[in-house]
């Protein structure tokens, strides 16, 4: 193994064994808790290590970035009897501007942060698109981004307009409801905040019983957002470091 190898396999032992003492210590099911690694700003050959690893879901925030390497990770591993370019699901975890709507249904199976309706109806339109055009061969999995302080500026859905969005997502042609994501305010007691989204996602259930996903929890916060009922964390500095690019 490279020295890079070797250290994400040990950080991905690492957070692989800080989810599982979080579940343990929460009563839940080991396997109740996916990791999704992000990879923004990370090089293809850091995802490479991570599949050859044994994971098989990325996160992305960036449009061009994310197509280029998903397109790039498909091509290292197609042709080796080993693996499989197509067990890969890609999530796009950041904000998405309308326009790229089109752009994203041809390589993102999941999208995190689906906060208006307007954005509902793009990548409804989108994903119809790619579907009749046979560039992906199932719906478009969507997470409403839920506000957890009303600061618009922040994206997310606030608590009293959910209700109407989760419809609005459930009947949009090409596409799934999935579930929920939230990110705690800055300012806020992540405890609070995640027991307040776990709520709201209970009532969502209620009314829609397969948007079960509940994206919450990071780096930081992993153990207290899997005590509140998370079903995915999004990791990406325990196990790949600092980010090596700038975000802008």
């Amino acid at each position: 193994m490279t020295d890079r190898s070797t250290q994400i396999a040990s950080a991905l032992a690492g957070v692989r064994e800080r989810l599982a003492r979080a579940c343990a210590d929460a009563n839940r099911a080991p396997d109740a808790v996916q990791l999704l690694p992000v990879t923004k700003f990370f090089p293809v050959s850091d995802a490479r290590i991570l599949y050859d690893l044994g994971c098989r879901e990325f996160g992305e925030s960036r449009d061009q970035e994310a197509s280029t390497k998903a397109a790039d990770l498909a091509e290292s591993i197609s042709g080796e009897r080993t693996f499989a370019a197509d067990d890969v699901r890609w999530h796009m975890i950041g904000s998405v501007q309308r326009k790229k709507a089109r752009s994203i249904v041809r390589w993102a199976d999941v999208v995190h942060s689906v906060d208006s309706e307007p954005l509902i109806a793009a990548l409804s339109r989108a994903a119809v698109a790619a579907l009749d055009a046979g560039e992906r061969a199932e719906p478009l999995q969507v997470l409403l981004q839920v506000s957890l302080d009303g600061d618009p500026k922040r994206g997310g859905v606030p608590v009293p307009e959910l209700h109407r969005l989760c419809e609005l997502a459930a009947a949009a042609d090409g596409l799934t409801l999935g579930g929920l994501m939230a990110v705690p305010p800055l300012d806020a007691d992540p405890d609070a905040a995640f027991a307040t989204l776990a709520a709201t996602h209970r009532d969502v259930v209620r009314d829609h019983p397969d948007a079960r996903t509940l994206s919450a929890g990071m780096t930081a916060d992993l153990e207290i957002a899997v005590r509140h009922g998370s079903t995915c964390v999004r990791v990406g500095t325990a196990l790949l470091g600092s980010r090596p690019i700038a975000s802008d």
